[in-house]
């Protein structure tokens, strides 16, 4: 497919074009609500406390929400509840705990929308507890003068904050459904790089004013410039680079006609799990971290957020444990290599040197393992990197690889559904005034 036509034929493909407005909609309504603070809340002192922890975790945090946490408004908690309570029903029906999530997860399409629904109820369960968490957690905090972050902290302000928190999380889920059901690519991943593509421009321009301004040597920035530049051009390569397992098709013969013989791949990504286990890994790592930040005054906050700068090595360490973790876990997940086996060996397939069953599963599994600790090494390597750089070199506004993994990764993900769209049009003509007959298409139009 040309590239250079691909925007005209998007205009041109009525149900793609449909699927676009919609998710554009969808990400309007996203950003609108994201502005909505909750009432009572005393926005001068919340914007003190963020300008002075813009470059550690709360700045993380902040970019990571769109800066809906900033603001403190109706989604301040986000799509983080329902990433939360994601993981933790795969790693109880990974660990085999209850039979019954095993027995619905074999039910196929009828057993996902039981564990799907499941899974909805326990991420409301965790928004009222991580709302009530953090609105408690704000009542606390205060600024110069001795001024609070909440103007009349009664329990009515209490109850209603929670359940408004609660609620914007459980609109968020809701729109990300949508967006997958009806636009575009996945929705949660579209919420979040739409969340942090907002405050990009921002960071662009203050970059800009400091050079403007002597605060940063124009060298400096060039320097900023290229990382960002390589950083960007290894994710994209991480996020298309596949190992190909040769695939050998034995011939057979079916009445009078032989069959196979050819030669095709397996193809396996280096980084199968794309941009979900960074999401996760923040999502894990950001939970404790946002109480702490809300109570800084407490010895424990700030020993743990010390512990938990971007730019402590026992942060980067934590990072990237999760990471390495949510890559293999999120593998083993999608990518069965006993189906995998048992499949080639029904078509009558195999891997040269290999033989087929329990030997190819072993083998694909030995590939996979060995793919998933290279590409789990790489994404922990571009999501520490520029942490490493700010810290070594000064650079005091935040630009993480945390962001840039996502953005890059939400960004290939989409175009590649947009481009199979494009090339799933392009054959309905080929279908159109044709008739099968006896297993064969004849072309009865004009």
């Amino acid at each position: 497919m040309d590239n250079n036509n691909t925007v005209a034929n998007i205009f041109n493909a009525p149900e793609l074009k449909k699927r676009l407005l919609f998710l554009i909609g969808a990400l309007a309504v996203f950003r609108i609500a994201s502005a909505i603070p909750i009432p009572g809340i005393n926005a001068e002192v919340l914007r003190q406390m963020f300008a002075q922890h813009e470059n550690g975790i709360l700045g993380f945090m902040n970019l990571f929400s769109g800066g809906a946490l900033g603001r403190f408004s109706i989604l301040a908690l986000g799509i983080m509840p329902y990433i939360n309570a994601s993981i933790i029903m795969g790693l109880v029906r990974g660990a085999h705990i209850f039979p019954a999530l095993d027995r619905m997860h074999k039910e196929g399409e009828s057993g996902r929308r039981k564990e799907n629904q499941i899974t909805r109820i326990f991420a409301l369960f965790l928004a009222l507890l991580q709302g009530a968490m953090m609105t408690f957690a704000i009542t606390k905090v205060e600024g110069a003068g001795g001024m609070s972050a909440v103007i009349n902290p009664s329990v009515m302000f209490f109850i209603t904050t929670v359940l408004t928190l609660a609620a914007g999380t459980m609109f968020v889920m809701w729109l990300g459904e949508q967006i997958t059901e009806k636009g575009i690519g996945n929705g949660i991943s579209l919420i979040i790089f739409a969340g942090i593509v907002e405050r990009l421009p921002s960071a662009i321009m203050e970059v800009v004013n400091r050079v403007k301004t002597d605060e940063m040597d124009f060298f400096m920035a060039l320097v900023i410039l290229a990382a960002v530049a390589v950083i960007t051009a290894l994710v994209v390569w991480l996020e298309t680079a596949q190992r190909q397992i040769p695939v050998q098709y034995a011939k057979r013969q079916v009445g009078n006609k032989m069959y196979g013989g050819q030669t095709s791949y397996l193809p396996l990504k280096i980084d199968q799990s794309g941009v979900i286990a960074v999401i996760f890994a923040s999502s894990v790592i950001s939970l404790p971290l946002t109480i702490a930040s809300f109570n800084q005054e407490a010895p424990w906050a700030q020993t743990l957020m010390s512990y938990m700068n971007p730019s402590n090595i026992w942060y980067m360490l934590l990072f990237s444990g999760l990471i390495i973790f949510f890559c293999y876990f999120y593998n083993s997940m999608t990518v069965n290599p006993a189906d995998l086996a048992d499949n080639m060996k029904k078509w009558g397939g195999f891997i040269p040197g290999i033989r087929p069953g329990e030997p190819t599963k072993n083998y694909i599994e030995w590939v996979m393992n060995r793919l998933t600790f290279c590409g789990a090494i790489f994404v922990c390597a571009i999501a520490i990197l520029p942490d490493f750089f700010r810290t070594k070199f000064g650079v005091d506004f935040y630009f993480g690889g945390t962001a840039l993994l996502i953005v890059v990764g939400v960004a290939l993900d989409t175009v590649g559904q947009i481009q199979a769209h494009l090339l799933a049009r392009n054959y309905e003509p080929l279908m159109k005034g044709s008739k099968r007959i006896k297993g064969r298409w004849f072309n009865v139009g004009q």
